[in-house]
């Protein structure tokens, strides 16, 4: 029966089934097989249901609509400029601040595509007009937007907490280290591919002297509010004083009044758009989070956990094999699916083994959403290709193309987190 269900689902996703509908006929096809077969339809139903009715879920839809708030906000511009200001006339500066601005705008939207959509609209732009080939620029905000996923808070952290019982705050914690290291490798690239190719340092020092009219001082004034979201949401998680979904409201409420009467960025007329553009993006992705949690119930009646325990017992006898073809196996399922719902199948099944070769759970979460992370990037189906290649009017593959270098230095940080737990694992209590 495992093996039906694995073929309905790869046949459909082969297909272009959208995925809802190939989770929902992987899940159900069993019971048309055996009408006696006891995850029937009331029981999808009943799990459906149950697998949304949990308080942790509604982080999801309310830290994307205060990334949405944001995004219109224009915070991503003005981390931009402060990093900017600090590290733009250094050779590669640029581009480097680039990273750093993603690797900001992740603790405040926890998507990958947000984050790519947001600083990409913005700096894409400026990077061209300094000199900077078109498909490098967008190749390097469309990697570094997978840090949206890593760094805290992220809703794959939550997807995965989600179905194994993982601290919401330890998968936070330990997201922090990873998400950094992963940061300073791509900003050596950058420095490496700077250094190679040149740059036009005219037009760099003249947006750079830009930024010092300003001064430093309103510089830092403009993003002040911007560079204290992280601190706010993460700083009220560590400290004990919220829950990871009450932050996720804070979040909501501290967009609106820094967007509405600080920066005045936004209107209150606009903010029906946001609430439906939030809803509209996170129905299909609830949805879809549901029948993942359907799904891993159905194929525990199957027993397809313990098949793949089997198997891998069989395959697999130490922890080093079994992490590089977990690495193997997740860069290809992250070409194809999208993290949240990929996080939420896998976990389940993976956990139990994991556990018994004494790979730490929440180290496991860490290695599988870095992973994921990479297929936002990877040709030909990486999400954010689709959404920077129009920006410089190219098409994906170009820009994944320009990607490879990215993707192999981000590889090398993975290889250094999945190996050495600590990484993972120090900041977390």
């Amino acid at each position: 029966m495992t093996g039906i269900i694995f073929a309905v689902f790869f046949v459909c996703l082969i297909l272009s089934f959208p995925l809802t509908v190939v989770m929902g006929y992987a899940t159900v096809v069993p019971n048309f097989i055996d009408p006696n077969f006891s995850g029937n339809l009331q029981f999808v139903v009943r799990s459906l249901i149950g697998g949304l009715n949990v308080t942790t879920i509604l982080a999801i839809p309310l830290f994307m609509l205060s990334g949405a708030i944001m995004s219109k906000g224009g915070l991503s511009q003005k981390l931009f400029d402060v990093f900017a200001i600090f590290i733009g006339k250094i050779r590669g500066g640029m581009p480097c601040a680039v990273v750093i601005t993603c690797l900001f705008y992740g603790a405040i939207s926890g998507s990958g595509t947000a984050t790519c959509a947001a600083v990409g609209a913005m700096c894409i732009p400026v990077l061209t007009n300094l000199g900077y080939d078109k498909k490098f620029s967008a190749a390097l905000v469309a990697t570094s937007g997978g840090l949206g996923v890593i760094i805290p808070p992220s809703i794959p952290f939550i997807a995965y907490a989600l179905v194994t019982e993982v601290s919401v705050g330890s998968l936070f914690s330990a997201g922090i280290l990873p998400g950094c290291l992963i940061a300073l490798a791509l900003m050596i690239y950058v420095q490496i591919y700077c250094r190679s190719k040149g740059e036009d340092r005219v037009r760099i020092e003249a947006k750079y002297n830009q930024l010092r009219e300003k001064g430093i001082l309103q510089v830092l004034r403009d993003g002040f509010w911007a560079l204290l979201t992280p601190v706010i949401i993460l700083g009220g998680i560590y400290s004990g004083i919220v829950t990871p979904t009450e932050a996720a409201c804070v979040s909501v409420f501290y967009a609106l009044i820094v967007c509405l009467f600080i920066y005045r960025s936004i209107t209150f007329r606009e903010l029906l758009i946001f609430f439906r553009e939030a809803f509209a993006s996170y129905a299909p992705m609830g949805l879809l989070m549901g029948l993942a949690q359907a799904f891993a119930k159905v194929l525990v009646l199957v027993n397809a956990p313990q098949e793949l325990a089997d198997f891998l017992i069989s395959a697999v006898n130490n922890k080093i094999v079994f992490l590089l073809l977990l690495n193997l196996l997740l860069l290809f399922i992250g070409m194809v699916m999208d993290v949240a719902p990929a996080m939420m199948i896998l976990a389940p099944m993976l956990l139990p083994f994991a556990i018994s070769l004494g790979i730490n759970p929440i180290h496991l979460g860490v290695v599988m959403v870095c992973n994921l992370a990479i297929g936002f990037v990877t040709p030909p189906f990486g999400l954010n290709l689709f959404i920077t290649a129009p920006m410089v009017d190219a098409r994906s593959m170009e820009i994944g193309r320009k990607a490879l270098p990215l993707i192999g230095t981000f590889l090398i940080a993975l290889a250094i987190i999945t190996y050495i737990p600590a990484v993972s694992l120090l900041l977390v209590k």
